[in-house]
């Protein structure tokens, strides 16, 4: 049977029928080359990364992780792997419990939402978190769970990967506040509210018109959603503010009372996105005590190239779009009127937009690292962290597994940061956060 082609280059789990029988996106660069640095460097760079924590603070775990060619103890055709980490000495990272209504599935495909989406979802996140877990416990000599910053201290000084749990959309857990008890006591972390299209807790930075979306519908926060934030705060599980809506990150860090991330994005002033960090929003963060954890997601990190742009204009006009107003525009099925558009017109526009995406030019570690740049600059080096969304669409040329951890710390020195800055980066800053907040709980939610 052949493997569907996941495209999430903009982070919606579409399986585009027209493009089954590839590989994850992102893949096919596995064997590109990267950036060539002085020996010098890389020695420098070896011996840091050996010394360091370091913490990728968003990676996802595909479905079908596990199976023959998707092992978690073989170098195998993920970007996340045992023996990957082992050889970029990645100390550890937040594998992501997540889940979304998958549209794609079932004979009317693409579809609108059904009563069939909810349990769907559930059963996708418990399979997630049985895949996390399992590496645990089937590698033990090579993994384990971190539950505390002492934990994943603990564990890297012992050669073993530290696996923090984290969980992404507030979807699946309905209206049930108290399923983020339920969720802490299992080992969960880290939460993030939001991820592609409004939920019933929060405003996505990426309504979705498909779902009849509509730009922050809830202002924010609903109800259930503001209660969340303080209820987080009680159970010492970091708050994640990454794909949420400006309105909704803004209340976030109005009503928390500890430190917060965004564990996986990047910033507005270098790709004006929506999806992407304003300054404003960066300075809220930083004024919790909080991290970006600037992502590696290519198409956030550099504008789209003027041919790209002309291919989705003429795409556009044969579906009856206007030229491009906006990038938001460019990178999803963004635009109002598709809200009553026929599900096989969606399905059609949809898989020709990834198509195009798919074969822009990818983005390099040293853009990357203009990124990290940029926000350091905003808000300082104690406020800034790394995320790789391997799996789900990131990567980028240098730094396209988790094997090639090396190349961003020599990245990082040709650029001039200190051996203590660029261990901030890599895990400090966000140890420093998880510390804090896990003080200010007043519950135990230790397993």
């Amino acid at each position: 049977m052949l493997r569907s082609r996941k495209l999430l280059l903009t982070g919606i789990a579409l399986f585009v029928p027209a493009l089954a029988a590839g590989l994850f996106f992102g893949q096919k660069h596995l064997l590109e080359e990267g950036p060539a640095y002085p020996p010098k460097v890389m020695k420098h760079a070896n011996e840091l990364q050996e010394r360091i924590l370091s913490f990728d603070s968003h990676i996802n775990v595909p479905i079908d992780y596990g199976t023959p060619g998707f092992e978690a103890d073989k170098d195998s055709g993920t970007q996340f792997d045992l023996p990957k980490a082992a050889r970029g000495r990645l100390s550890g990272a937040a594998l992501t419990v997540f889940a979304w209504p998958e549209l794609w599935n079932g004979p009317n495909a693409p579809h609108r939402p059904t009563p069939a989406f909810l349990p769907e979802a559930q059963k996708e996140q418990e399979t997630r978190y049985r895949i996390i877990t399992g590496i645990a416990r089937d590698f033990p000599n090579q993994a384990a769970i971190a539950y505390t910053p002492e934990d994943f201290k603990r564990l890297a000084g012992e050669g073993k990967f530290a696996i923090v749990i984290s969980m992404l959309n507030a979807y699946p857990l309905g209206n049930d506040i108290n399923r983020l008890d339920h969720w802490a006591a299992r080992g969960m972390r880290i939460f993030g509210f939001s991820y592609v299209a409004n939920n019933d807790w929060a405003d996505s930075s990426r309504p979705m018109p498909f779902y009849n979306d509509t730009p922050d519908a809830l202002g924010g926060l609903s109800d259930i959603g503001r209660q969340a934030v303080g209820r987080l705060n009680e159970l010492g599980v970091v708050i994640d503010v990454s794909q949420m809506s400006r309105k909704a990150v803004e209340e976030v860090t109005r009503l928390t009372r500890a430190p917060v991330i965004a564990s996986h994005s990047a910033v507005r002033g270098l790709v004006d996105i929506d999806r992407n960090l304003s300054d404003q929003e960066l300075k809220a963060i930083k004024d919790t005590g909080g991290v970006v954890q600037v992502v590696a997601f290519p198409t956030y990190l550099k504008p789209l190239t003027q041919k790209t742009r002309e291919r989705l204009n003429e795409l556009r006009a044969q579906h009856g779009l206007q030229p491009l107003e906006n990038l938001n525009q460019a990178l999803m099925p963004a635009d109002p009127v598709i809200a009553i558009w026929p599900e096989q017109k969606f399905g059609e526009y949809a898989g020709a937009l990834y198509g195009i995406l798919e074969e822009e030019p990818k983005a390099t570690l040293r853009d990357y690292v203009d990124a990290i740049d940029y926000t350091v600059k905003k808000v300082g080096i104690d406020h800034v962290g790394i995320s790789s969304d391997f799996n789900d669409g990131g990567g980028v040329i240098g730094w396209d597994n988790a094997g090639e951890a090396r190349n961003l710390t020599a990245e990082l020195i040709t650029r001039g940061y200190s051996d203590q800055d660029i261990a901030k980066l890599w895990g400090g800053n966000f140890l420093r956060v998880w510390g804090e907040v896990q003080r200010l709980g007043t519950v135990a939610t230790h397993p």
